[in-house]
């Protein structure tokens, strides 16, 4: 059993759906601090110039080491409408722009208090557009001792998974010798990134990939599954 976790991040890029589809169970780490500029409560997304940031504001002062499920959205400004206005601009014209922007019309319409419940809200409906049926749990829902390796080897026992699916980015802090310890496979995500068709293209600015996966999925709609989880399908 392959299992992998993840902050639940604000709506993220190519590589975190790739890692779910590729996981028999995928954990929520909400549990963990929060850590502000990431990409927990902003990611990028593709304009007429190069690309821009879409951040979500979050109440910090006095709360610098607050677990991400406890992070609350500063609603005294007005991002919502910001967020909604940039995806007109950037998308509006995109051939699956109307198809999908409902739904965020409507996450956009509604006031939001924790961050977390709004990325897991975008996150769920992205995975079911993408027909990526991979079970969801939360670190929230789970009583894990431990820290750093210690706290994903207990996930993996508590699910009883033997092998952990990281990110590259493991490699900077996982202490790989305590998963061959424990008896747990730990291997790297192999992701490549594929170029598809996207809005702007010119000889200034080319493709541009790590972008947050609504570029994907307004540029290619139902073949949003088949270009992001190409290795899968061969």
């Amino acid at each position: 059993m392959i299992i992998s976790v993840h902050q639940p991040q604000y709506i993220p890029w190519l590589g975190y759906f790739d890692k779910i589809a590729k996981s028999d169970c995928f954990v929520f780490l909400d549990k963990v601090q929060y850590k502000p500029r990431e990409f927990q409560s902003r990611n990028k997304i593709r304009t007429k110039d190069g690309w821009m940031w879409l951040s979500v504001p979050v109440l910090s002062k006095g709360r610098c080491r607050q677990n991400i499920c406890d992070v609350v959205i500063d609603e005294k400004f007005s991002w919502r409408r910001k967020h909604a206005m940039a995806l007109k601009s950037c998308y509006g014209s995109s051939d699956f722009f109307r198809e999908y922007f409902p739904f965020f019309e409507k996450v956009y319409a509604k006031k939001w208090e924790k961050l977390s419940i709004l990325n897991v809200c975008i996150i769920n409906y992205i995975l079911e557009k993408l027909s990526i049926k991979t079970p969801i749990h939360f670190e929230s829902d789970l009583d894990i001792p431990g820290k750093s390796t210690d706290r994903i080897i207990e996930i993996c026992r508590s699910f009883k998974a033997d092998t952990y699916l990281s990110g590259l980015g493991g490699k900077d802090y996982l202490e790989e010798e305590k998963f061959a310890g424990a008896g747990i496979r730990l291997v790297y995500q192999d992701f490549h990134h594929p170029v598809y068709h996207q809005e702007f293209i010119s000889e200034e600015f080319g493709f541009m990939p790590y972008l947050s996966i609504l570029d994907l999925l307004f540029n290619a709609g139902p073949k949003s599954r088949q270009i992001l989880l190409q290795e899968v399908a061969r």
